[in-house]
């Protein structure tokens, strides 16, 4: 176990680079910030040259590759680290400078037991792309398929491993201070970004997420996901299909290569809504480095290794929380938010339906150009501090990728309106799952499922009361309390008191 000395030699450490950056104004003027937090804050910064302007993403670059992957978990939580600071979160692309080629190969080698000439033709020693868990590098199997193949960094599991043993217990020690960040449950946030890393740094379950999104996709045409070659993939080494397109973020390349922006702005929000709303696994990085346009028009998505899965009672609550948001109908949304317990039970409906009217009026027929999904979200956190809701850990990832989506999509058409994009897939969803062919269909599935448990049900009544006829059950033992009294001649000194006490009772017996 690591000593607490360590953790907080890491943390100052950390929290110099932080300041060199001005990362750490933020914690200091808020008034919510426990004392001791505030005090580790200054003792960090002393000295150091504070810039006036934050550059959080920066700042989390500079330290390392595991502070990288808490950079993008906590750009979900503008509740916790700000929205300013949030939104400059959302810049950490996992760019870094590439490891030597015969880093690679011993890494390929190490993961098949045999070099990579046995499994590719051939693999470009200059990566497509490096980012803090792995590099990519284009290559042709030996049957003459182009692949991309991703490599774990080497040394990277030990590296992550330490930083989240120190990540773990500083978010405990601020959490028992109790107030507003035990409300924020920063254990949780580390909880799920070290959740999100065992994810990554198994690159075998990065693959089967992608293999499951693509069978969700089925019903979404338009949105392609490259199949994985599972004879050329490890937990180190994933091997997947090559797909040749142009990246969301190139605007103008898309317009010359004659793509409709506006058309792709609204596909990208209908497949995040196919995989968020009606399958409950989404692609929680779809950032535009992992988004591209290829040439039939369709949309491809890479890099599976941050997922978010919701089961399909939160997703009922949420598509009528959105479609409420987008229709008005604020009563509804606030006695979901109490049916759902995110809203403790001693808080008043109608205080909170208007509540949340403050934050959707505003939205409600105005393209996305003029109004963020951030500051909705942020409208939504203030309440949220207001009403005593604690953090959901199954909307963390869907808010992070909401904003996401939002920022990709205005890039490529500016007046596209997420709302109204929004609201007839959400109408429809929701038309299927809440309709009377639906109720009709969960009842029978219910009533199904209960017949089959009968038997068993019968079964275990039996055992605990057996029919007429049957052996009774033994009569129960009293309690006697076991001493143990120790090896060697004291075993033999029980054993004859024993067999003494034994046949003084079997001589008074006769």
């Amino acid at each position: 176990m690591t000593r607490p000395a360590v953790h907080v030699w890491r943390l100052l450490k950390w929290g110099r680079i932080l300041a060199r950056y001005g990362a750490l104004q933020g914690i200091e003027r808020d008034p919510l910030t426990p004392p001791p937090v505030r005090r580790l804050a200054r003792i960090a910064r002393f000295g150091a040259r504070v810039p006036k302007q934050p550059a959080y993403a920066d700042a989390f670059q500079a330290i390392g590759p595991a502070a990288i992957k808490l950079g993008q978990t906590l750009a979900t939580r503008p509740d916790l680290v700000g929205e300013e600071a949030a939104r400059d979160l959302l810049r950490l692309q996992d760019a870094l400078p590439p490891l030597p080629f015969a880093d690679i190969e011993r890494q390929i080698h190490a993961s098949f037991g045999r070099p990579w000439q046995d499994l590719f033709a051939s693999l470009d020693p200059v990566p497509v792309g490096a980012a803090s868990i792995a590099q990519v590098h284009r290559g042709i199997t030996t049957d003459g398929r182009d692949v991309a193949v991703k490599v774990l960094r080497p040394g990277v599991e030990k590296d992550f491993a330490r930083a989240i043993d120190t990540y773990e217990w500083a978010a405990a020690q601020v959490e028992a201070m109790g107030g507003e960040p035990a409300r924020l449950r920063p254990r949780l946030v580390i909880a799920t970004f070290k959740r999100w890393t065992a994810r990554e740094l198994d690159l075998r379950r990065e693959a089967a997420s992608a293999s499951e999104l693509a069978e969700g996709m089925q019903a979404e045409p338009g949105f392609v996901i490259p199949a994985i070659d599972w004879q050329r993939t490890s937990g180190k080494v994933l091997t997947l299909e090559w797909l040749d397109g142009i990246k969301l973020s190139n605007r103008e390349g898309l317009i010359a290569a004659g793509h409709d922006p506006a058309a792709l702005a609204h596909r990208l929000v209908r497949a995040f809504l196919r995989q968020a709303i009606a399958e409950g696994f989404f692609h929680a990085d779809m950032h535009q480095g992992n988004l591209f346009a290829l040439p039939d028009g369709n949309l491809a998505a890479i890099d599976f290794g941050i997922m978010g899965r919701i089961d399909r009672r939160a997703r009922l609550w949420l598509a009528e929380i959105l479609y409420g948001l987008i229709t008005g109908n604020y009563r509804r949304v606030a006695e979901i938010h109490f049916e759902a317990q995110y809203v403790p039970a001693h808080h008043n409906v109608a205080e909170f339906a208007t509540a949340l009217r403050a934050v959707g009026e505003p939205m409600r027929g105005r393209p996305v150009k003029e109004l963020s999904v951030g500051q909705i979200l942020d409208g939504l956190f203030a309440i949220t501090r207001d009403f005593d809701m604690q953090t959901q850990p199954h909307l963390l990832l869907l808010q992070k990728t909401m904003v996401m989506v939002e920022g990709v999509a205005t890039a490529l058409d500016p007046d596209i309106n997420m709302w109204e994009t929004a609201a007839p897939f959400v109408q429809q969803w929701l038309r299927d799952e809440l309709g009377p062919e639906a109720a009709i269909a969960d009842r029978l599935r219910e009533d199904v499922a209960t017949l089959v448990r009968l038997p068993d049900l019968i079964r275990r009544i039996e055992a605990r009361f057996p029919p007429a006829g049957a052996a009774p059950p033994s009569p129960p033992l009293a309690e006697v309390q076991v001493v143990r009294l120790g090896g060697g001649w004291r075993y033999g000194v029980v054993a004859v008191v024993a067999a003494a006490v034994g046949a003084a009772a079997m001589w008074l017996a006769g």
